[in-house]
C-alpha cells in the first residue's frame, strides 16, 4: 500500500504523519531527536519512521512521497536557505531519506507555506486555487498560493509578509534589522509589546503577563473591559488590514486565512479586523473572505506531504 510522510522538523524532535496518497492522517507521531547534523541523528529519524511505517503494515519501499517543513526560507529551486533557530544539515538528511525510503520524492517547504498547502489539501482551502495564509506566531509569517500553486520565490522570501514595512517612524528595530515591520506589531510579541506600552503611556498596572508572548493574558484582558488591551488589538487590527491591503493589490487572493497561536484569539479580533481591511482595501479587492485557518499544528505537516506527492507527480510528467 503506497505511503506518505509529511515531517515536521523541530530543535528537539520532528512530528511526523503517516497518510495516505489521498490525504488521509492514518498516524501522527512525535519522534525525539538530536541536532539533524550526522549520521547518527540521522538514523533516528529513519528508524522511527520505520517502526511507524511498520504499525501500519507498511514498508520504506511503500514510500511514494516524504515532505519536510522546516522554519526557514526555501527558494523555487527547493534549496533551503539560512536556519538560525535550528540545527540542521539539510543535504545530508535527504542522503539518509533517500537510502531509506528509495522511492520516495523529497520535498523541502518552509513551515508557513507548508500549513498554507496543508489547508489547500485538506483543510478550508480546499478547492480554493488563490489563498494567503497568514500565521501569527512567534513572528508573523505567511504561504501565498496562486492558481493552486505556491509561490515561493526566487530566494525563498516569498510570502515574508510580516517585513511588509506598515511604520516608517518605528523606532525600535526589527529582527531583520529594519524597522515598522508588520511583525513588530501583529506577532505575539508585538501585541504584548503594544499592550505594555500603552499601559505604561496610561500609567495604568497591566494584567500579569507570563512572558513575551503571552498574548493570551492580553485577549483575557480584553474580554474584561480592559481599555489597554483594546488598543493594543486595535493596532494589530489596523497594521495587519494595512499590510493585507497591500498584499491584495498584488495577489489579490479570493481568501485570507489566518493561523498561528494569535489566531486562537481570531473570533475576538476577526470583526475589527475585517472592517479595517475594508476600511484599507482597494476597492475591487475589499470583499474578500476572512477566515481561521482549520488545520491547527497539523497543518505543516499535512502540506510538506503534499508538495512531496506534487513533486513527485510533476517528475512523473516531465519523464
Amino acid at each position: 500500500m503506497q505511503a506518505v510522510l509529511g515531517i515536521d522538523i523541530g530543535g528537539t524532535s520532528i512530528k511526523a504523519g503517516l497518510f495516505s496518497p489521498e490525504g488521509e492522517l492514518l498516524e501522527e507521531r512525535k519522534i525525539p531527536t538530536p541536532a539533524l547534523v550526522n549520521a547518527e541523528a540521522f538514523a533516528i529519524v529513519t528508524d522511527g519512521l520505520t517502526h511507524l511505517l511498520a504499525a501500519h503494515d507498511n514498508t520504506p519501499e511503500d514510500v511514494i512521497a516524504c515532505g519536510l517543513d522546516i522554519p526557514g526560507p526555501v527558494a523555487d529551486d527547493g534549496k533551503v536557505g539560512f536556519l538560525p533557530n535550528i540545527q540542521l544539515d539539510p543535504d545530508g538528511l535527504v542522503a539518509a531519506i533517500n537510502t531509506a525510503f528509495p522511492n520516495a520524492a523529497i520535498a523541502f517547504v518552509n513551515d508557513a507555506n507548508a500549513a498554507a498547502l496543508g489547508e489547500l489539501w485538506a483543510g478550508v482551502a480546499h478547492g480554493v486555487s488563490s489563498f494567503v495564509l497568514i500565521a501569527l506566531g512567534t513572528g508573523v509569517g505567511a504561504g501565498v498560493v496562486v492558481n493552486g500553486r505556491l509561490v515561493a520565490g526566487a530566494f525563498g522570501a516569498g510570502g515574508e509578509i510580516g517585513h511588509i514595512t506598515v511604520n516608517p517612524n518605528e523606532t525600535e528595530t526589527c529582527g531583520c534589522g529594519r524597522h515598522g515591520c508588520l511583525e513588530q506589531y501583529a506577532s505575539a510579541k508585538g501585541v504584548v509589546r503594544l499592550y505594555l506600552e500603552e499601559c505604561e503611556r496610561r500609567g495604568v498596572t497591566p494584567v500579569h503577563v507570563e512572558h513575551a508572548t503571552d498574548t493570551l493574558s492580553v485577549f483575557r484582558a480584553l474580554a474584561k473591559g480592559d481599555e489597554c488591551a483594546k488598543i493594543a488589538v486595535d493596532q494589530m487590527c489596523e497594521y495587519l488590514a494595512q499590510a493585507m491591503s497591500q498584499v491584495s493589490c498584488v495577489v489579490d487572493p479570493a481568501m485570507y486565512l489566518i493561523g498561528g497561536g494569535v489566531a486562537g484569539s481570531f473570533a475576538t479580533f476577526a470583526p475589527e479586523l475585517r472592517r479595517r481591511f475594508q476600511a484599507h482595501a482597494l476597492p475591487t479587492c475589499k470583499d474578500v473572505a476572512i477566515e481561521a485557518a482549520s488545520l491547527g499544528n497539523q497543518a505543516a505537516m499535512y502540506g510538506c506531504a503534499y508538495e512531496a506527492l506534487e513533486l513527485r507527480k510533476r517528475s512523473q510528467a516531465g519523464k
